[in-house]
């Protein structure tokens, strides 16, 4: 997360940000993500923020509920509390997209014999709104409530394919370079046409990018306003999916989107804040 810190920038109405905010959020992002405890020493080199600054924020997250320390010698090592769990469980108390989802997500799964998941576009981020998991099959590491690139994930891809150029050009900043044998460099021209092939035939792929062995098909839906909404996918083994073929999966992910979209389109499901 070096360098994440919002400074410089400028949010949707053209305002300056809050630096103290930005900068706390990004040493709670840092604590979550981390696989272990970490000390202010690590959290400074990680976040790219000044240990006085760490050891302040640390303290009133601690304070607040959303830190804990454990010492050791002279050495504090810090992680994140479960609290956090219990706001994300207020706002999903709030939002029964999940639960209207599951039945299209089953069938993804019964039919292709992969994981489906649904996800929404907030920032440069899609967030992981919900999961039906196939049985027998290697857990991967999209669990409700992760974040990834857009650019790396057919959820991402068939959200921002349905946007206008530039609010493309907004998310580019946050896109990132996958850890798959098929990962490549960030170019713009290339992502624009390659969301414009997805916004032609409907659906998108992401083949061995992100992650190496891992591929997945995505298609969008939208609300009763016609606005892309969010996305639904499959995600499995690369060669499972390419060996079905992602052309005969893309038609059955976007059966199941646009069976959704009429769903919402109803005026019954009420939408995740931000979409």
């Amino acid at each position: 997360m070096a360098g994440s810190n919002g400074e410089g920038r400028t949010s949707g109405d053209g305002k300056a940000p809050s630096p103290a905010v930005d900068r706390a959020l990004t040493v709670l992002e840092t604590l979550v993500a981390a696989e272990e405890p970490m000390t202010l020493t690590m959290l400074a080199q990680v976040t790219d923020i000044p240990l006085a600054t760490c050891a302040a924020i640390t303290r009133t997250l601690e304070l607040r509920g959303y830190a804990a320390r454990r010492v050791i010698g002279r050495s504090h090592f810090w992680r994140p509390t479960l609290r956090l769990n219990g706001l994300a469980a207020q706002l999903v108390k709030k939002v029964d997209l999940m639960r209207t989802a599951r039945p299209f997500l089953k069938r993804l799964v019964d039919s292709i014999g992969a994981h489906a998941h649904l996800g929404v576009l907030e920032g440069g981020e899609v967030i992981y709104v919900a999961k039906v998991a196939a049985p027998g099959m290697l857990q991967y590491d999209t669990y409700p409530g992760k974040a990834s690139p857009f650019n790396l994930t057919a959820l991402g891809r068939a959200i921002a394919a349905q946007l206008p150029v530039d609010a493309v050009d907004a998310l580019v900043k946050n896109a990132a370079v996958g850890r798959g044998p098929k990962a490549h460099p960030i170019q713009v021209a290339e992502l624009h046409a390659e969301l414009a092939a997805v916004r032609e035939r409907g659906y998108a792929t992401e083949d061995e990018e992100e992650d190496p062995g891992i591929a997945c098909v995505a298609a969008p839906f939208f609300d009763v306003d016609g606005a892309v909404a969010g996305s639904i996918g499959v995600t499995g083994y690369a060669e499972q999916l390419r060996s079905t073929g992602f052309e005969e999966i893309g038609a059955q992910v976007v059966a199941e989107a646009k069976a959704l979209g009429r769903e919402l389109q109803a005026g019954t499901v009420q939408l995740p804040y931000g979409m």
